[in-house]
């Protein structure tokens, strides 16, 4: 950074310490601070964007070198958003900036990117660990993720109330108590052990923008919409922010991407590689002038466009038929873009169609999960058009069934091929990338109720689902410490069509012994549309593993409590 600032002299008279480094010739980046940071907080994001962008940063009122307001009303949210303006038509007058900011600075960067008359000054806007005041305000009071959230949301923000208290909070930062407390927390996620900073006028002069503007914006909130492309993104591990208040934004926003990556509330500063990378390609899309997906939402598309999988990209196998292709439209409902995978392209091919119809941008891909090769291949390309996947649910998979003794070697390698090799390459193929991207990401792999309940007749089906439920488990532990979570999902009995193309062994005649278990799916009803709706929930909240139906929960149950119980059912021939 600079050492010497441009001074911007604001609308209302305050001066703004304003930074510039890098290509002059390049697009701009707005880095804005939050508290009780200045502009210093930006240096290690700077240096990973400075050989592409012009980077520009600078003080907000009453931080760093910048003036401070006498008056309160000087820190409020409209003042704030006025300031970035007045400084993004200092630095660029001829060409919109790319807004990043960060805790308080996202927050006045979201009210000046909904405020209609700057969007032609914004080419996007990357928010990190910050909402819209207005947009966190409804959905404190609609509690559109249900009330447990709305409670846990409390929780982490119950400094807010500690801010406002007058001297109290003066008292905590000029005593040395609020630095150790603040040092602590930016341990949290991963970041560096520092000695504790002493309090300064950011410190002090910042308390004003949490008792100017919490209280209003939280108890008459306003309805704030924008058209500038917007990406939010939410550390793993952030002390102040859950992901629903940042995700919720989705039905605000035209163009929306939610993202989470491994860190904590300062990774901007302790972990910049991630927040670099999603910057650089959010940023490089918008510059290539490609065509933006835009959506026109109706109000209920609006309220399921909000939520932990807005504004995502998942890939979803065996997305041709059945639960893979239920889960890919409850997705696309909820605001995902769907990369549809299938070995029947036709089938993937209409789930994309469909799909796109929900959320703008999904693609299809023709894939045999069996082959790694062809896997590797399905990642890179997923890479290379459309970004690194937020999740990726491994759900292709087949039907065996048969008493052992009758059960040949073809069966056995064609159902551990597509059902375990299936998993294994998907992980494979899209767990390196998801690390690397600086985590935060899901995979979802689908294993059956039959993993934990042992049978006479599905033997070969549920050995592969126990390999894979035991695989998902493995591998969660594994990838715990670099960001990455994987859950298991054990559907049950779920009307999906799968015996139809199952092969059966020793089951007297095979289109008699279908249609007699089918009609068991049929007597169950259990669709695919529900369980989608299930595990699309439950996936949200990180489970280790998601038992769908009654049956799956009861014998997940069973296998833990009551062992025994499971071994000797194994014994009796299902009425089928």
């Amino acid at each position: 950074m600079t050492t010497t600032p441009l001074y911007v002299t604001a609308t209302d008279g305050q001066r703004l310490a304003v930074y510039t480094e890098g290509r002059t010739d390049a697009p701009t980046l707005l880095l804005v601070h939050g508290y009780p940071d200045n502009a210093t907080v930006w240096d290690a994001l700077a240096e990973e964007l400075s050989d592409t962008y012009r980077i520009v940063r600078y003080d907000v009122r009453g931080a760093g070198r910048s003036t401070a307001p006498e008056q309160r009303s000087g820190y409020l949210v409209d003042q704030l958003g006025e300031d970035l303006i007045t400084v993004a038509d200092a630095v660029s007058p001829d060409r919109p900036v790319h807004v990043v900011g960060h805790d308080w600075g996202s927050i006045q960067s979201w009210h000046a990117v909904t405020e209609p008359a700057y969007a032609e000054r914004l080419a996007s806007f990357t928010a990190v660990s910050g909402p819209n005041l207005d947009h966190a305000g409804h959905w404190l009071q609609k509690a559109p993720d249900g009330v447990r959230n709305v409670l846990r949301q409390f929780v982490r923000s119950s400094y807010i109330g500690f801010f406002s208290t007058p001297g109290v909070p003066e008292a905590a930062w000029l005593s040395g108590i609020g630095g150790l407390v603040l040092s602590g927390l930016e341990r949290i996620g991963g970041g560096p052990h520092e000695r504790a900073r002493r309090s300064t006028r950011d410190h002090l002069n910042g308390l004003e923008l949490y008792r100017a503007n919490m209280l209003h914006r939280f108890t008459r909130p306003v309805e704030r919409r924008t058209s500038v492309p917007v990406q939010a993104l939410a550390p793993t591990h952030d002390a102040f922010m859950i992901d629903q208040v940042q995700s919720d934004a989705g039905r605000w926003v035209e163009d929306f991407r939610f993202h989470r990556f491994q860190g904590g509330h300062w990774s901007v500063r302790s972990r910049p590689g991630p927040v670099a990378a999603r910057i650089r390609a959010f940023v490089d899309e918008i510059e290539s002038g490609a065509p933006r997906p835009r959506r026109a939402l109706t109000a209920q598309q609006a309220r399921r466009h909000g939520g932990a999988f807005a504004g995502q990209l998942a890939v979803v196998t065996g997305a041709g038929s059945g639960i893979g292709r239920a889960v890919s439209f409850e997705l696309a409902e909820r605001g995902t873009r769907v990369i549809a995978v299938d070995i029947d392209e036709d089938a993937a091919s209409r789930t994309a169609h469909l799909c796109g119809h929900l959320t703008p941008g999904s693609d299809f891909r023709k894939a045999d999960v069996g082959d790694s090769e062809t896997m590797e291949k399905l990642a890179a390309w997923v890479r290379s058009e459309h970004g690194v996947p937020d999740l990726v649910v491994n759900n292709a998979g087949i039907g065996v069934a048969g008493p052992f003794l009758e059960t040949g070697e073809k069966d056995w390698d064609r159902v551990v091929r597509v059902n375990l090799w299936g998993v294994i390459n998907g992980c494979r193929a899209f767990a390196p990338m998801l690390v690397e991207a600086g985590g935060g990401g899901r995979i979802v792999n689908t294993a059956s109720a039959a993993a934990f309940i042992p049978s006479r007749v599905f033997g070969p089906y549920a050995t592969t689902k126990a390999a894979v439920l035991m695989l998902s488990r493995t591998l969660r532990g594994e990838l715990a410490d670099r960001g990455v979570s994987v859950t298991a999902v054990c559907p049950g009995l779920i009307n999906t069509g799968i015996i139809d193309n199952a092969h059966l062994s020793g089951m007297g005649k095979e289109s008699a012994a279908k249609k007699r278990i089918n009609r068991l799916y049929r007597l169950r009803g259990y669709t695919p549309e529900k369980a989608a709706v299930r595990i699309v929930n439950a996936v949200e909240n990180d489970p280790e593993i998601v038992p769908v139906t009654a049956e799956a929960h009861l014998g997940l149950a069973l296998s833990r409590f009551a062992p025994k119980a499971l071994s000797r059912g194994a014994r009796v021939s299902p009425p089928l």
